[in-house]
């Protein structure tokens, strides 16, 4: 378990890195670029991925694409929802992602819609609404709330479902991932460079060593998770819901004691309710 709780920590500790960006002046676009450039090296370095399969004519190119195009774009969102919506409405919000995620699996991927999952998605959408619902008199977090973490959980799910094609079409996650930090970087760095011939961004040290502490979070998260998975292969259940309910219960804690964020009665209530959908929905029978 200590494989879920590093994971966790990874994902929590990104959020904290966001949250702190305007407060040490970092540059958001620069952190998300030097980020894919960390996380692809340690990709190819540690988890070595072999791409034999996507010289094949029939490989997923267009679900890799979007992929690259979508997964920088949502870690700009992630980084402004984590400023004005805070760490704790945030990491709900993304977790939750799960539940169009179990949608799509029900109306794209043939899932049984059973009791139990039923039941859970109920809840959570119950969550999501209290979750979407600012803190009275909190006035850091008061524009541009909601519709951010309504595209921060919109964003996960699409993730989810990309690769979910990409597992159809036979390409492996690793192997997607690679390719998507490789292209991701390659089009967050000329964004930058236009920036810098623009004179609308300079191009600073600090920005770099910050971007590559996020990627290498960023990827502590993803291979923490798949240790777990490796470590208990016979209880994907259980790892799932621990990580979900795990960075839930730690966001929490980090945002209210670390940064002071407030949470009104609606977004208590959300937690609660996001941590059983969780568990129903890890816990429900599988076809």
């Amino acid at each position: 378990m200590h494989l879920i709780l590093f994971s966790a920590i990874c994902s929590v500790a990104v959020a904290a890195l966001l949250k702190l960006a305007p407060r040490w002046r970092l540059d958001l676009p620069q952190l998300v670029t030097w980020n894919y450039l960390a996380a692809g090296a340690l990709c190819a370095l540690l988890l070595r991925p072999s791409l034999d399969g996507l010289r094949s004519p029939r490989a997923p190119w267009p679900e890799l694409l979007a992929l690259a195009l979508v997964l920088p774009a949502l870690f700009l969102v992630l980084g402004t929802c984590v400023r004005r919506a805070g760490i704790v409405r945030t990491d709900v919000a993304q977790r939750l992602s799960l539940l169009l995620s179990l949608l799509a699996a029900f109306a794209l991927f043939g899932e049984r819609a059973d009791g139990q999952r039923l039941a859970g998605l109920a809840l959570g959408l119950a969550a999501v609404a209290g979750i979407a619902v600012r803190p009275r008199g909190d006035e850091a977090q008061a524009r541009g709330g909601w519709p951010l973490l309504l595209a921060v959980w919109a964003g996960f799910a699409l993730v989810d479902v990309l690769f979910k094609r990409l597992a159809q079409a036979g390409t492996s996650s690793v192997a997607a991932l690679q390719v998507a930090f490789a292209l991701a970087f390659a089009g967050m760095l000329a964004w930058q460079l236009l920036r810098r011939l623009r004179g609308s961004a300079r191009l600073e040290a600090r920005n770099f060593a910050a971007g590559l502490l996020l990627g290498a979070l960023n990827f502590g998260n993803i291979v923490f998770y798949v240790r777990a998975h490796q470590a208990l292969p016979g209880h994907p259940s259980v790892v799932f819901a621990a990580m979900n309910i795990g960075v839930v219960a730690l966001g929490t804690l980090v945002g209210v004691f670390a940064f002071g964020e407030r949470t009104g009665p609606w977004n208590r209530v959300a937690i609660v309710l996001a941590i059983v959908a969780i568990a129903l929905i890890a816990g429900a029978p599988r076809a």
